[in-house]
């Protein structure tokens, strides 16, 4: 297929591809999609081997957020049956780290729910920072706690932060329908206060929430352009209790798609599945990792995922290794920073302008009657519990 041989020729040069090339991945048929994934993962080998990075968890503040974001069981209003508890100790969170560290996590993720973290709460996170480095030699710490004022991205690099997240989500045209308590611009200055703090910046993606293709590549289009270190691709597990607890959207093959777009886009950043890959992708899951090069271990903020153990197993099996915290997960010419020129995009060519032919229309959505609630389960385990964590 020459769509497949030009991403991958792009790809190994860092090439952005145009959005009509994005699009037709998307639209790329069942009979196809092995030709897919075997083209992504050209790339995706290309830049990072066959190494599997492994992050981790840890909900530091679970629910009574006072946003309003559509897709999430924490939201404002939601009353979907989940873990609710007050910030967690310094000494809690590093036991928490410790049992994914121990499971061959390399990155704890420090995420608390709410719009943003006062002054107060980042001397909290600092300090639980500190904590666990200390606990836990050579782990990356990547705190999420939301919209960050002026002089909190540097605070939290001073104490031992290596990155921060903030997902952009969703595109630009449709974020006023999946959130209204803040913007998308709102995100981007996040993302970039975070870049301009020396931190890694890893932002990413919702897929499933009801959106177009074209909503789809605009969205990984603008993370191209922030340039971030790590993509999260998340696929919405819709929550009982949340206004998009009835959107069941995805099938595997196109998670795969969504999968394969993002590492044509974005060929030398950490591409990571992220929640929702065992609601969705479920038996297609070691596919998935000739396309991403990085996964969550155990469970996420309020749901369960699988065995920390099945995570292991099925790496080793689809002739993965565990990258190991003495291994660089960036290529050399971004883990030496030569890519962050002030959020423009990374690679030679400037991806041209979308050109006149239409893409093919893409398979036809998944409807209720497919819906897996049988898969979706609360987080009961881990922290903010008694019962030991998922590692």
């Amino acid at each position: 297929m020459d769509l497949l041989n030009t991403l991958v020729d792009k790809g190994l040069r860092r090439e952005l591809p145009t959005r009509d090339e994005a699009l037709a991945v998307l639209a790329t048929s069942d009979d196809d999609l092995l030709d897919v994934v075997a083209a992504a993962g050209k790339v995706r080998r290309h830049w990072f081997g066959r190494r599997v990075k492994l992050n981790y968890l840890v909900n530091l503040k679970s629910g009574l957020c006072p946003e309003d974001c559509s897709y999430c069981s924490q939201r404002l209003g939601s009353t979907a049956g989940i873990l609710k508890y007050t910030w967690l100790k310094p000494d809690q969170a590093s036991d928490a780290a410790a049992a994914g560290v121990a499971g061959g996590a390399k990155r704890v993720c420090l995420v608390a729910s709410g719009r943003g973290p006062t002054d107060r709460d980042v001397d909290r996170v600092s300090e639980t920072i500190r904590t666990i480095k200390d606990n836990n030699e050579g782990v990356e710490v990547c705190a999420c706690l939301g919209l960050l004022s002026d002089g909190q991205a540097e605070r939290l690099r001073e104490a031992g932060a290596d990155a921060y997240n903030h997902n952009l989500n969703t595109s630009e045209a449709t974020y006023g329908e999946i959130t209204t308590t803040h913007t998308y611009e709102d995100r981007v200055d996040t993302v970039q206060k975070a870049h301009a703090a020396g931190l890694s910046a890893c932002s990413g993606l919702i897929a499933g929430m009801g959106e177009s293709d074209e909503d789809l590549v605009d969205v990984v289009f603008s993370l191209r352009e922030l340039d971030p270190d790590s993509v999260p691709v998340n696929f919405l597990i819709p929550f009982e209790g949340t206004p998009l607890g009835k959107e069941w959207n995805l099938t595997p093959q196109r998670c795969l798609r969504i999968l394969a777009m993002t590492r044509f886009v974005c060929p030398d950043v950490e591409v990571r599945i992220a929640g929702g890959r065992e609601v969705h992708l479920r038996t297609m899951q070691p596919l998935a990792l000739h396309l991403a090069n990085s996964i969550f271990l155990g469970d996420y903020l309020t749901s369960e995922g699988q065995a920390g153990k099945a995570d292991l197993e099925m790496i080793a099996d689809a002739g993965f290794e565990v990258e190991g915290t003495d291994q660089v997960t960036l290529p050399e010419h971004r883990a030496a920073g030569g890519c962050h020129d002030g959020g423009g995009v990374c690679g030679s060519g400037d991806g041209g302008a979308c050109g006149s032919d239409a893409a093919p229309e893409a398979s036809e959505p998944r409807t209720a009657a497919d819906a897996r609630t049988d898969l979706v389960a609360v987080r009961r385990r881990g922290a903010g519990t008694d019962l030991a964590p998922n590692a």
